[in-house]
């Protein structure tokens, strides 16, 4: 559905390194009936999918640590943070792309995942849209050690935590990650675990 308060769309690209930073200058009717010229830049990284991985036995779940430089910069001290599993589709179909992300970033390979939330997780500026997943997890379904795909620079660390201990290193500030801490109160809103 094309929005008509919207007319005289142009783009030009900022930046091409990384990803795509692209300014919009454009024409926006106001409830007036007016017309206003604005300007915004819009980062487009692609779309991406994340996963809580549970253990409802065991009362557990999956995370990562990792090094993550925008934190860093902005304020945390050693920019490390813990974070569900997550990664780019890439061109794969959300379900795809996360069970691949499962087994390079955890070491788990998963074929049951249900989509539980698709959201724009910083709508201002970021086109990303991340489709949520969560998952079951036995310690039977480990067949690597995870850490990331080598050519991707990640160094995750894999870590298994109580999800009670989860809870509370979001209430603590510990877990700081938007995405996570949204899985997890899915988890538990939902009685997951």
């Amino acid at each position: 559905m094309k929005n008509g308060k919207i007319r005289n769309i142009e783009k030009v690209v900022l930046s091409d390194n990384w990803y795509t930073l692209n300014k919009f200058s454009f024409e926006y009717q106001k409830d007036d009936g007016t017309w206003e010229e604005q300007h915004r830049e819009a980062y487009d990284r692609g779309n991406g999918a994340a996963i809580l991985l549970y253990n409802k036995k065991k009362g557990t779940v999956i995370l990562t640590r990792q090094f993550r430089m925008p934190t860093y910069v902005n304020g945390n001290e050693d920019g490390m943070m813990i974070e569900v599993c997550a990664g780019l589709l890439d061109g794969d179909k959300p379900e795809d792309c996360i069970k691949k992300e499962i087994e390079e970033e955890t070491g788990y390979e998963i074929h049951d995942v249900r989509k539980v939330i698709e959201t724009y997780m910083s709508p201002g500026s970021v086109t990303e849209i991340l489709y949520l997943f969560v998952g079951e997890y036995e310690d039977r379904m480990k067949v690597s050690e995870g850490g990331g795909a080598e050519n991707e620079t990640e160094n995750i660390e894999v870590l298994e935590y109580s999800f009670e201990k989860a809870l509370r290193m979001m209430d603590s500030g510990e877990i700081r990650d938007a995405k996570t801490i949204m899985l997890l109160q899915h988890a538990k809103i939902n009685g997951l675990i």
